[in-house]
C-alpha cells in the first residue's frame, strides 16, 4: 500500500480517474490528495463506512473529490 497521501489517493480512484489524475502536475495531485484527506476526516458517514470497509470509504471520498473537481 502506498505510504504517501498522493499514492493512497491514486490507489482509491477507479482506473480511469487514476489515469486522469496521474497525468496532472504533481502540485495538482497533492491538492486533490489533500482534499481527499479532508473529506475522509470531516464526513461522519465516511467514518461509519470506514469501520466496515476502509477501502470503500477511501474510494467514496475519492469519488466525491473528483466529482467536485476542487476542494
Amino acid at each position: 500500500m502506498p505510504a504517501d497521501s498522493v499514492g493512497r489517493f491514486l490507489a482509491a480512484l477507479d482506473p480511469d480517474q487514476r489515469k486522469v489524475v496521474s497525468a496532472k502536475p504533481r502540485d495538482e495531485q497533492e491538492r486533490l490528495a489533500a482534499a481527499w484527506e479532508r473529506e475522509l476526516e470531516s464526513d461522519a458517514e465516511l467514518d461509519t463506512l470506514d469501520e466496515l470497509s476502509p477501502p470503500a470509504a477511501e474510494a467514496e471520498a475519492a469519488r466525491r473529490v473528483m466529482d467536485r473537481g476542487t476542494d
